[in-house]
C-alpha cells in the first residue's frame, strides 16, 4: 500500500462535504480538499500525524430520535417541520457491515452504534446480527436514550451486543423531563437499565451530561443511586458539539468539580485506564462500592490520545466530534470502488488526520460551524 489508488485520489480531492443538512446549517461551497497520497511507509495499524492509531469507530444509525435533548437537538430546531435523510441517502445494513470490515482491516478493537436514537433504526438487531457474524471479535456496543430499551434489550443480547450505555441526565423525574424536553418519565428509562442487566448487557454504563443550573444539583442522587449496582455512571462536561445547543462556558461543570463534589459524599481515589486512549477518567469507591467516570472534553482535553473515528448515517467519515466536514465513502461504495481502494481512501484521510479541537478551543471556535452531534454520535 504504497501509493494511493485512483480511485482514492479522486475520493480525497472532489468528494467532501460539511454538513448533511442544511436546514441545521446553511452549507457554503467548499473548496476541494487536497488529501497527500499515502506515506510511503503506510502500513497496519494506522497513525495519524499525531502518532495517534485508529482504535475505535462509531457509527451513527439514523438522523431520528424520539428526544430533543436541549444539548442535542433543541426542538426549536428539530421540529414537527424538520426533514430527516431520506431512506435512498442512509446506509443500508450491507454497507454498514462492509465499511466495519475495511474499518477493522486497520485494527479497530470496538464498534459503537449509535443515532441519533439507534433503537429507532428498523432492524437494528439484524444489523448487529451481520456485524457479530462478520467480526466475531470486535466489541459491539450501542448507546441509547433507554425508551426502547426495555423492549428490545434481550433480541440486542442475542443478536450479539456486547454491552451497552443508557443516557440519563437526571434521577429528579421533573427535571429529566425537561431536560428531555418531551415529558418522557425518568421511571421507564430506569427499568430499561433493569432489563439490560438482567438480558445479560451489564455492567451498564449510565451517561450523564452535565450542565450548570439544570442538573448539576442532582450530582450526588446519581452517584448514590448507582453505587454499589455494578453499573457505571460517567458524567460528562456539557460541550460544544454542534451548532444548535447553545453552549456557553459559563454552563460547563469541570470534571474535577464532580469528582470533588463525589468525593465529599462518597470517598473515592483516581483508578488506573482499561487501555490507552480512554475517554473517561476512572474514580473508585474507597468503601468497595463501584466505580465512576468522568469525561473532560473541554477542561481536560485528551486529543493526545483519541484513537475514534466516527462514519455518520449517510456514510461519510469524520474525524472528530467537532469536525466541520466530513469524507464521502457512500459515493466509493455506491460508485463500484473495492475494498482495497475504499480501505486506501480512509488511510489516506486517517494519515493526515490533524484533529486536535479540544486542546485549541476558543470562545471564537466554540462558534464555528460544526457537524451535529445527532448526525455521528457523541
Amino acid at each position: 500500500m504504497a501509493a494511493i489508488t485512483p480511485a482514492a485520489a479522486e475520493f480525497a480531492t472532489g468528494r467532501c462535504y460539511s454538513f448533511p443538512v442544511e436546514k441545521v446549517i446553511p452549507i457554503v461551497p467548499q473548496n476541494r480538499l487536497a488529501i497527500p497520497p499515502l506515506r510511503q511507509d503506510a502500513g497496519l495499524p494506522l497513525a495519524d500525524t499525531l502518532g495517534r492509531g485508529l482504535r475505535d469507530l462509531r457509527i451513527s444509525v439514523t438522523d431520528r430520535c424520539n428526544f430533543r435533548c436541549t444539548y442535542c437537538m433543541p426542538k426549536e430546531v428539530f421540529n414537527d417541520d424538520y426533514e430527516y435523510l431520506p431512506q435512498t441517502e442512509i446506509l443500508t445494513f450491507e454497507e454498514i457491515v462492509r465499511l466495519s470490515r475495511i474499518f477493522a482491516s486497520f485494527g479497530i478493537q470496538k464498534i459503537r452504534l449509535t443515532g441519533g436514537e439507534p433503537l429507532m433504526r428498523k432492524g437494528v438487531e439484524s444489523l448487529i446480527a451481520q456485524l457479530r457474524a462478520a467480526l466475531p471479535t470486535i466489541d459491539i456496543t450501542l448507546t441509547t436514550n433507554g425508551s426502547a430499551l426495555k423492549a428490545k434489550a434481550r433480541a440486542l443480547k442475542d443478536a450479539g451486543l456486547s454491552r451497552i450505555t443508557v443516557s440519563l441526565d437526571s434521577l429528579d423525574d421533573a427535571t429529566f423531563r425537561a431536560m428531555n424536553d418531551v415529558d418522557f418519565p425518568v421511571g421507564k428509562v430506569l427499568e430499561s437499565i433493569d432489563a439490560a442487566r438482567d438480558a445479560g448487557l451489564g455492567p451498564v454504563k449510565v451517561n450523564m451530561v452535565v450542565k450548570r443550573g439544570a442538573n448539576d444539583h442532582h450530582i450526588i442522587d446519581m452517584a448514590r443511586h448507582f453505587k454499589g449496582t455494578g453499573h457505571i455512571v460517567r458524567f460528562i462536561e456539557f460541550m460544544d458539539v454542534g451548532s444548535t445547543n447553545g453552549w456557553r462556558m459559563d454552563d460547563v461543570i469541570p470534571s474535577r468539580e464532580v469528582v470533588h463534589r463525589i468525593h465529599e459524599a462518597f470517598p473515592c481515589e483516581p483508578w488506573n485506564a482499561h487501555y490507552k486512549g480512554e475517554v473517561a477518567k476512572r474514580w473508585r469507591y474507597l468503601d468497595g462500592g463501584g466505580e465512576f467516570g468522568v469525561i473532560s472534553s473541554v477542561t481536560e482535553a485528551f486529543c493526545s490520545t483519541c484513537n475514534r473515528a466516527r462514519l455518520s448515517t449517510d456514510g461519510a467519515l469524520y474525524t472528530c466530534l467537532f469536525a466541520q466536514q466530513g469524507f464521502d465513502l457512500k459515493s466509493l461504495l455506491r460508485g463500484g470502488q473495492d475494498d482495497v481502494s475504499i480501505r486506501d481512501a480512509i488511510a489516506a484521510v486517517w494519515q493526515h488526520r490533524t484533529d486536535r479541537y479540544s486542546e485549541i478551543r476558543t470562545a471564537e471556535t466554540a462558534k464555528a460551524r460544526k457537524v451535529e452531534m445527532s448526525f455521528i454520535g457523541g
